[in-house]
Protein backbone atom coordinates (compact mmCIF):
# COMPACT_ATOMS: atom_id res chain seq x y z
CA UNK A 1 0.00 0.00 0.00
CA UNK A 2 1.10 3.55 -0.63
CA UNK A 3 -1.05 5.68 1.63
CA UNK A 4 1.05 8.34 3.29
CA UNK A 5 0.63 11.20 5.67
CA UNK A 6 -0.30 14.77 4.86
CA UNK A 7 -2.11 17.42 6.83
CA UNK A 8 -5.60 18.06 5.50
CA UNK A 9 -5.91 21.23 3.46
CA UNK A 10 -7.27 24.48 4.77
CA UNK A 11 -6.92 28.00 3.47
CA UNK A 12 -4.54 30.22 5.37
CA UNK A 13 -3.88 33.87 4.84
CA UNK A 14 -1.37 36.50 5.84
CA UNK A 15 -1.38 38.69 8.93
CA UNK A 16 -2.84 42.20 8.82
CA UNK A 17 -1.02 45.30 7.61
CA UNK A 18 0.90 43.63 4.83
CA UNK A 19 2.19 46.14 2.30
CA UNK A 20 1.39 45.52 -1.35
CA UNK A 21 4.24 43.20 -2.42
CA UNK A 22 4.26 44.06 -6.13
CA UNK A 23 5.43 47.36 -7.63
CA UNK A 24 2.40 48.93 -9.30
CA UNK A 25 4.55 49.71 -12.33
CA UNK A 26 4.82 45.98 -12.93
CA UNK A 27 1.12 45.20 -12.84
CA UNK A 28 -1.72 46.35 -15.02
CA UNK A 29 -4.36 48.35 -13.19
CA UNK A 30 -6.93 45.53 -13.24
CA UNK A 31 -4.41 43.05 -11.87
CA UNK A 32 -3.38 45.58 -9.21
CA UNK A 33 -7.02 45.90 -8.18
CA UNK A 34 -7.43 42.13 -7.94
CA UNK A 35 -4.41 41.80 -5.69
CA UNK A 36 -5.51 44.72 -3.49
CA UNK A 37 -8.85 42.97 -3.08
CA UNK A 38 -7.02 39.80 -2.09
CA UNK A 39 -5.01 41.69 0.55
CA UNK A 40 -8.21 43.25 1.90
CA UNK A 41 -9.89 39.86 2.22
CA UNK A 42 -6.92 38.46 4.11
CA UNK A 43 -7.33 40.92 6.99
CA UNK A 44 -9.86 38.68 8.66
CA UNK A 45 -7.55 35.66 8.65
CA UNK A 46 -4.15 34.72 10.04
CA UNK A 47 -1.64 32.04 9.08
CA UNK A 48 -1.95 28.90 11.19
CA UNK A 49 0.89 27.24 13.06
CA UNK A 50 0.67 24.33 10.61
CA UNK A 51 1.30 26.57 7.58
CA UNK A 52 3.19 29.60 8.87
CA UNK A 53 4.15 32.43 6.57
CA UNK A 54 7.72 31.80 5.46
CA UNK A 55 8.50 35.07 3.73
CA UNK A 56 6.84 37.67 1.54
CA UNK A 57 7.96 37.46 -2.07
CA UNK A 58 7.17 39.69 -5.04
CA UNK A 59 7.77 37.36 -7.97
CA UNK A 60 8.26 33.73 -8.94
CA UNK A 61 11.13 32.38 -11.06
CA UNK A 62 10.49 28.88 -12.39
CA UNK A 63 12.69 26.27 -14.03
CA UNK A 64 11.33 24.54 -17.14
CA UNK A 65 12.58 20.98 -17.71
CA UNK A 66 11.50 18.63 -14.95
CA UNK A 67 9.68 21.40 -13.11
CA UNK A 68 6.99 22.49 -15.56
CA UNK A 69 7.54 20.04 -18.42
CA UNK A 70 7.91 16.27 -18.24
CA UNK A 71 11.10 16.06 -20.32
CA UNK A 72 12.68 13.11 -18.50
CA UNK A 73 10.80 10.58 -20.62
CA UNK A 74 11.84 12.27 -23.87
CA UNK A 75 15.50 12.28 -22.82
CA UNK A 76 15.37 8.59 -21.95
CA UNK A 77 13.62 7.70 -25.21
CA UNK A 78 16.17 9.56 -27.35
CA UNK A 79 19.20 8.13 -25.56
CA UNK A 80 17.72 4.64 -25.53
CA UNK A 81 17.44 4.74 -29.31
CA UNK A 82 20.69 6.53 -30.04
CA UNK A 83 23.01 4.51 -27.80
CA UNK A 84 22.17 1.39 -29.80
CA UNK A 85 24.38 2.91 -32.50
CA UNK A 86 27.34 2.41 -30.18
CA UNK A 87 26.27 -0.99 -28.94
CA UNK A 88 25.19 0.46 -25.61
CA UNK A 89 21.94 0.17 -23.67
CA UNK A 90 20.49 3.16 -21.85
CA UNK A 91 19.59 2.05 -18.34
CA UNK A 92 18.94 5.43 -16.77
CA UNK A 93 21.89 5.26 -14.40
CA UNK A 94 23.03 8.71 -15.51
CA UNK A 95 19.64 10.31 -14.85
CA UNK A 96 20.57 11.76 -11.46
CA UNK A 97 23.84 13.11 -12.87
CA UNK A 98 22.30 14.97 -15.80
CA UNK A 99 19.20 16.48 -14.19
CA UNK A 100 19.59 20.24 -13.97
CA UNK A 101 22.86 20.33 -15.90
CA UNK A 102 23.58 22.35 -19.03
CA UNK A 103 23.18 20.37 -22.28
CA UNK A 104 26.97 20.18 -22.68
CA UNK A 105 27.51 18.94 -19.12
CA UNK A 106 24.75 16.34 -19.47
CA UNK A 107 26.14 15.07 -22.77
CA UNK A 108 29.65 14.91 -21.31
CA UNK A 109 28.38 12.76 -18.45
CA UNK A 110 26.76 10.32 -20.89
CA UNK A 111 29.91 10.10 -23.05
CA UNK A 112 32.07 9.38 -20.02
CA UNK A 113 29.77 6.96 -18.23
CA UNK A 114 28.99 4.88 -21.33
CA UNK A 115 32.53 5.19 -22.70
CA UNK A 116 31.29 6.36 -26.08
CA UNK A 117 33.81 6.63 -28.95
CA UNK A 118 32.84 10.23 -29.70
CA UNK A 119 33.36 13.68 -28.28
CA UNK A 120 30.74 15.54 -26.27
CA UNK A 121 30.20 17.97 -29.15
CA UNK A 122 29.71 15.10 -31.59
CA UNK A 123 27.10 13.48 -29.35
CA UNK A 124 25.23 16.77 -29.06
CA UNK A 125 25.25 17.18 -32.84
CA UNK A 126 23.88 13.66 -33.27
CA UNK A 127 21.03 13.83 -30.78
CA UNK A 128 19.91 17.47 -31.13
CA UNK A 129 17.80 16.77 -34.26
CA UNK A 130 16.20 13.83 -32.46
CA UNK A 131 15.19 16.03 -29.54
CA UNK A 132 13.86 18.74 -31.86
CA UNK A 133 11.27 16.36 -33.30
CA UNK A 134 10.06 15.40 -29.82
CA UNK A 135 9.42 18.79 -28.19
CA UNK A 136 5.85 18.81 -29.48
CA UNK A 137 5.16 15.62 -27.51
CA UNK A 138 6.23 16.92 -24.10
CA UNK A 139 3.38 17.25 -21.62
CA UNK A 140 3.13 19.65 -18.68
CA UNK A 141 3.74 18.11 -15.28
CA UNK A 142 0.84 17.86 -12.86
CA UNK A 143 -0.07 21.29 -11.53
CA UNK A 144 2.01 23.27 -14.04
CA UNK A 145 -0.87 24.80 -16.01
CA UNK A 146 -2.78 25.41 -12.80
CA UNK A 147 0.13 27.31 -11.23
CA UNK A 148 0.87 29.45 -14.29
CA UNK A 149 -2.78 30.41 -14.75
CA UNK A 150 -3.20 31.15 -11.04
CA UNK A 151 -0.17 33.41 -10.71
CA UNK A 152 -0.93 35.10 -14.01
CA UNK A 153 -4.54 35.82 -13.08
CA UNK A 154 -3.36 37.56 -9.90
CA UNK A 155 -0.72 39.66 -11.63
CA UNK A 156 2.25 37.94 -10.00
CA UNK A 157 5.38 38.64 -12.10
CA UNK A 158 6.91 35.40 -13.41
CA UNK A 159 10.21 34.53 -15.06
CA UNK A 160 11.27 31.32 -16.77
CA UNK A 161 14.95 30.48 -16.17
CA UNK A 162 16.41 27.30 -17.65
CA UNK A 163 19.84 25.91 -18.45
CA UNK A 164 18.47 25.00 -21.89
CA UNK A 165 19.33 27.31 -24.80
CA UNK A 166 16.84 30.13 -25.32
CA UNK A 167 15.74 28.80 -28.72
CA UNK A 168 14.95 25.40 -27.21
CA UNK A 169 12.93 27.03 -24.45
CA UNK A 170 10.92 29.06 -26.95
CA UNK A 171 10.23 25.95 -29.02
CA UNK A 172 9.15 23.84 -26.05
CA UNK A 173 6.74 26.38 -24.59
CA UNK A 174 5.28 27.22 -28.01
CA UNK A 175 3.33 23.96 -27.74
CA UNK A 176 1.82 24.98 -24.38
CA UNK A 177 -1.17 27.27 -24.68
CA UNK A 178 -0.64 30.65 -23.03
CA UNK A 179 2.74 29.93 -21.49
CA UNK A 180 4.89 32.35 -23.46
CA UNK A 181 2.56 35.25 -22.76
CA UNK A 182 2.49 34.46 -19.04
CA UNK A 183 6.19 35.08 -18.41
CA UNK A 184 7.51 38.62 -18.20
CA UNK A 185 11.04 37.28 -18.58
CA UNK A 186 12.41 34.19 -20.34
CA UNK A 187 16.12 33.49 -20.04
CA UNK A 188 18.19 30.55 -21.28
CA UNK A 189 21.52 29.12 -20.27
CA UNK A 190 23.17 30.48 -23.40
CA UNK A 191 22.37 34.04 -22.28
CA UNK A 192 24.63 33.91 -19.22
CA UNK A 193 28.30 33.06 -18.75
CA UNK A 194 27.67 30.20 -16.33
CA UNK A 195 24.61 28.01 -15.97
CA UNK A 196 23.23 26.51 -12.77
CA UNK A 197 24.53 25.85 -10.13
CA UNK A 198 25.90 29.35 -10.68
CA UNK A 199 23.38 31.93 -9.42
CA UNK A 200 23.92 34.09 -12.52
CA UNK A 201 20.78 33.04 -14.40
CA UNK A 202 18.51 33.76 -11.43
CA UNK A 203 20.21 37.07 -10.66
CA UNK A 204 19.76 38.09 -14.29
CA UNK A 205 16.08 37.12 -14.16
CA UNK A 206 15.57 39.25 -11.04
CA UNK A 207 17.38 42.15 -12.70
CA UNK A 208 15.13 41.98 -15.75
CA UNK A 209 12.06 41.83 -13.49
CA UNK A 210 13.42 44.83 -11.57
CA UNK A 211 12.91 43.00 -8.27
CA UNK A 212 15.46 42.43 -5.51
CA UNK A 213 16.77 38.82 -5.36
CA UNK A 214 15.71 38.51 -1.72
CA UNK A 215 12.10 39.08 -2.82
CA UNK A 216 12.12 36.28 -5.40
CA UNK A 217 10.79 32.74 -5.02
CA UNK A 218 12.49 30.06 -7.12
CA UNK A 219 10.76 26.77 -7.97
CA UNK A 220 13.23 24.08 -9.05
CA UNK A 221 13.40 20.32 -9.54
CA UNK A 222 17.18 19.80 -9.57
CA UNK A 223 19.97 20.07 -7.02
CA UNK A 224 22.00 22.42 -9.26
CA UNK A 225 18.93 24.64 -9.56
CA UNK A 226 18.34 24.71 -5.81
CA UNK A 227 22.01 25.49 -5.23
CA UNK A 228 21.81 28.34 -7.74
CA UNK A 229 18.68 29.79 -6.15
CA UNK A 230 20.14 29.80 -2.66
CA UNK A 231 23.44 31.24 -3.93
CA UNK A 232 21.36 34.08 -5.40
CA UNK A 233 19.94 34.61 -1.88
CA UNK A 234 16.42 33.77 -3.03
CA UNK A 235 13.74 31.63 -1.42
CA UNK A 236 13.62 28.17 -3.01
CA UNK A 237 10.91 25.53 -3.23
CA UNK A 238 12.25 22.19 -4.46
CA UNK A 239 10.08 19.76 -6.43
CA UNK A 240 12.43 16.79 -6.98
CA UNK A 241 11.91 15.23 -10.40
CA UNK A 242 13.62 11.95 -9.47
CA UNK A 243 12.05 9.55 -6.95
CA UNK A 244 13.43 9.02 -3.46
CA UNK A 245 15.69 12.08 -3.64
CA UNK A 246 13.91 14.50 -1.31
CA UNK A 247 16.40 13.95 1.51
CA UNK A 248 19.16 15.47 -0.63
CA UNK A 249 17.47 18.88 -0.90
CA UNK A 250 18.45 20.10 2.55
CA UNK A 251 19.33 23.61 1.38
CA UNK A 252 15.86 24.29 -0.05
CA UNK A 253 13.45 26.36 2.02
CA UNK A 254 10.71 23.85 1.31
CA UNK A 255 10.53 20.48 -0.45
CA UNK A 256 7.21 19.38 -1.96
CA UNK A 257 6.16 16.26 -3.81
CA UNK A 258 4.66 18.04 -6.83
CA UNK A 259 3.29 21.39 -7.94
CA UNK A 260 -0.12 20.16 -6.78
CA UNK A 261 1.19 20.54 -3.22
CA UNK A 262 2.44 24.11 -3.52
CA UNK A 263 0.82 26.52 -1.06
CA UNK A 264 1.44 30.03 -2.47
CA UNK A 265 0.07 31.68 0.68
CA UNK A 266 3.15 30.49 2.57
CA UNK A 267 5.09 33.04 0.53
CA UNK A 268 2.59 35.88 0.73
CA UNK A 269 1.06 35.03 -2.65
CA UNK A 270 -2.66 34.58 -3.39
CA UNK A 271 -3.82 31.11 -2.30
CA UNK A 272 -5.44 28.60 -4.61
CA UNK A 273 -9.20 28.53 -4.19
CA UNK A 274 -9.90 25.23 -5.95
CA UNK A 275 -9.65 22.74 -3.07
CA UNK A 276 -13.04 21.28 -2.14
CA UNK A 277 -13.71 19.23 1.00
CA UNK A 278 -10.01 18.37 1.32
CA UNK A 279 -9.73 17.34 -2.34
CA UNK A 280 -8.34 18.89 -5.50
CA UNK A 281 -10.44 18.34 -8.66
CA UNK A 282 -8.42 17.02 -11.60
CA UNK A 283 -9.00 16.66 -15.29
CA UNK A 284 -10.17 13.01 -15.34
CA UNK A 285 -7.70 10.38 -16.44
CA UNK A 286 -8.24 6.71 -17.12
CA UNK A 287 -6.46 3.48 -16.32
CA UNK A 288 -7.46 -0.16 -16.40
CA UNK A 289 -6.56 -3.79 -16.82
CA UNK A 290 -6.91 -7.17 -15.13
CA UNK A 291 -6.58 -7.26 -11.35
CA UNK A 292 -3.25 -8.85 -10.36
CA UNK A 293 -1.72 -10.12 -7.13
CA UNK A 294 0.28 -7.50 -5.28
CA UNK A 295 2.69 -7.78 -2.36
CA UNK A 296 0.10 -9.49 -0.17
CA UNK A 297 0.15 -6.64 2.33
CA UNK A 298 -3.28 -5.12 1.71
CA UNK A 299 -5.52 -7.60 3.48
CA UNK A 300 -2.97 -9.49 5.57
CA UNK A 301 -0.88 -6.63 6.99
CA UNK A 302 -3.11 -3.57 6.70
CA UNK A 303 -6.56 -5.11 6.72
CA UNK A 304 -7.33 -3.15 3.57
CA UNK A 305 -7.80 -5.20 0.38
CA UNK A 306 -6.51 -3.52 -2.77
CA UNK A 307 -7.12 -4.37 -6.41
CA UNK A 308 -3.64 -4.03 -7.86
CA UNK A 309 -3.01 -3.18 -11.51
CA UNK A 310 0.05 -3.91 -13.63
CA UNK A 311 2.21 -0.87 -14.46
CA UNK A 312 3.66 -2.34 -17.67
CA UNK A 313 1.30 -0.49 -20.00
CA UNK A 314 1.29 2.71 -18.00
CA UNK A 315 4.91 3.79 -17.58
CA UNK A 316 4.28 7.04 -19.47
CA UNK A 317 1.06 7.74 -17.59
CA UNK A 318 2.75 7.13 -14.25
CA UNK A 319 5.53 9.56 -15.13
CA UNK A 320 2.89 12.25 -15.68
CA UNK A 321 1.25 11.86 -12.28
CA UNK A 322 3.10 12.35 -8.99
CA UNK A 323 3.09 9.76 -6.26
CA UNK A 324 0.21 10.28 -3.89
CA UNK A 325 -3.38 9.46 -3.02
CA UNK A 326 -6.12 9.92 -5.61
CA UNK A 327 -9.79 8.97 -5.81
CA UNK A 328 -12.53 8.34 -8.32
CA UNK A 329 -14.73 5.56 -9.65
CA UNK A 330 -13.96 1.93 -10.46
CA UNK A 331 -15.89 -0.35 -12.81
CA UNK A 332 -15.38 -4.05 -12.12
CA UNK A 333 -16.52 -6.58 -14.68
CA UNK A 334 -19.71 -8.42 -13.70
CA UNK A 335 -19.95 -6.54 -10.39
CA UNK A 336 -20.72 -2.86 -10.97
CA UNK A 337 -19.27 0.61 -10.33
CA UNK A 338 -17.84 1.55 -6.94
CA UNK A 339 -16.23 4.45 -5.16
CA UNK A 340 -12.46 4.16 -5.14
CA UNK A 341 -9.42 5.66 -3.42
CA UNK A 342 -6.03 4.87 -4.97
CA UNK A 343 -2.37 5.15 -4.12
CA UNK A 344 0.38 5.62 -6.69
CA UNK A 345 4.04 5.55 -5.75
CA UNK A 346 6.88 3.72 -4.03
CA UNK A 347 5.39 2.98 -0.61
CA UNK A 348 8.19 4.53 1.48
CA UNK A 349 6.95 2.79 4.63
CA UNK A 350 7.68 -0.56 2.92
CA UNK A 351 10.57 0.84 0.84
CA UNK A 352 9.38 -0.47 -2.53
CA UNK A 353 11.73 -0.28 -5.50
CA UNK A 354 8.98 0.10 -8.13
CA UNK A 355 6.19 2.60 -8.58
CA UNK A 356 2.89 0.81 -8.09
CA UNK A 357 -0.84 1.38 -8.65
CA UNK A 358 -3.04 0.19 -5.78
CA UNK A 359 -6.77 1.04 -5.91
CA UNK A 360 -9.00 0.31 -2.92
CA UNK A 361 -12.61 -0.25 -3.96
CA UNK A 362 -14.78 1.09 -1.16
CA UNK A 363 -17.10 -1.88 -0.96
CA UNK A 364 -17.15 -5.13 1.03
CA UNK A 365 -16.58 -8.07 -1.32
CA UNK A 366 -17.06 -11.66 -0.21
CA UNK A 367 -14.41 -13.06 -2.54
CA UNK A 368 -11.26 -12.18 -4.45
CA UNK A 369 -11.54 -11.00 -8.05
CA UNK A 370 -8.06 -11.59 -9.46
CA UNK A 371 -8.05 -11.58 -13.24
CA UNK A 372 -11.25 -9.58 -13.59
CA UNK A 373 -11.13 -6.46 -15.76
CA UNK A 374 -11.00 -3.23 -13.76
CA UNK A 375 -11.49 0.23 -15.28
CA UNK A 376 -10.80 3.37 -13.25
CA UNK A 377 -11.63 7.04 -13.74
CA UNK A 378 -9.46 9.24 -11.51
CA UNK A 379 -11.21 12.53 -10.74
CA UNK A 380 -9.35 14.09 -7.81
CA UNK A 381 -6.27 14.30 -5.62
CA UNK A 382 -6.07 14.12 -1.83
CA UNK A 383 -2.42 14.33 -0.77
CA UNK A 384 1.19 13.43 -1.61
CA UNK A 385 2.93 10.29 -0.44
CA UNK A 386 4.87 10.39 2.82
CA UNK A 387 6.44 8.00 5.26
CA UNK A 388 5.00 6.93 8.60
CA UNK A 389 6.49 6.32 12.03
CA UNK A 390 4.38 3.19 12.57
CA UNK A 391 2.05 0.73 10.88
CA UNK A 392 -0.77 1.96 13.09
CA UNK A 393 -0.39 5.55 11.92
CA UNK A 394 -0.32 4.35 8.30
CA UNK A 395 -3.58 2.44 8.71
CA UNK A 396 -5.19 5.39 10.48
CA UNK A 397 -4.30 7.70 7.61
CA UNK A 398 -5.61 5.23 5.03
CA UNK A 399 -9.01 5.27 6.71
CA UNK A 400 -8.96 9.06 6.83
CA UNK A 401 -8.35 9.01 3.07
CA UNK A 402 -11.33 6.70 2.66
CA UNK A 403 -13.62 9.08 4.55
CA UNK A 404 -12.47 12.05 2.47
CA UNK A 405 -12.98 10.16 -0.80
CA UNK A 406 -16.39 8.74 0.14
CA UNK A 407 -17.72 12.16 1.12
CA UNK A 408 -16.25 13.97 -1.88
CA UNK A 409 -17.60 11.47 -4.41
CA UNK A 410 -21.14 12.37 -3.37
CA UNK A 411 -20.58 15.92 -4.63
CA UNK A 412 -22.08 16.59 -8.09
CA UNK A 413 -18.63 17.69 -9.28
CA UNK A 414 -17.38 14.12 -8.84
CA UNK A 415 -20.51 11.95 -8.79
CA UNK A 416 -21.28 12.70 -12.45
CA UNK A 417 -18.32 10.55 -13.51
CA UNK A 418 -19.96 7.43 -12.08
CA UNK A 419 -21.72 7.06 -15.43
CA UNK A 420 -18.62 7.52 -17.59
CA UNK A 421 -18.71 5.11 -20.56
CA UNK A 422 -15.18 3.93 -19.79
CA UNK A 423 -16.40 2.37 -16.54
CA UNK A 424 -19.29 0.67 -18.29
CA UNK A 425 -16.98 -0.84 -20.90
CA UNK A 426 -15.59 -3.20 -18.27
CA UNK A 427 -19.02 -4.54 -17.33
Amino acid sequence: MLFYINASFSLHFLPERIPHPYPSSKIEESEHHRFKSHISNRKQFRMSAANPLKKLVKCVIIDLDGTLLNTDGIVSDVLRVHLVKYGKKWDGREAKNIVGKTPFEAAAAVVEDYELPCTTSELISEITPMFSTQWCNIKPLAGANRLIKHLGSHGVPMALASNSPRDNIETKISFQNGWKESFSVIIGGDEVKSGKPSPEIFLEAAKRLNIEPSSCLVIEDSLPGVTAGKAAEMEVVAVPSLPKQSHLYTSADEVINSLLDLRPEKWGLPPFQDWIEGTLPLEPWFIGGPVIKGFGRGSKVLGIPTANLSTERYSTLLSEHPAGVYFGWAGLSARGVFKMVMSIGWNPFFNNTEKTIEPWLLHDFNEDFYGEELHIVVVGYIRPEANFPSLESLVTKIHEDRKIAEKALDLPLYSKYKNDPYLKSSL
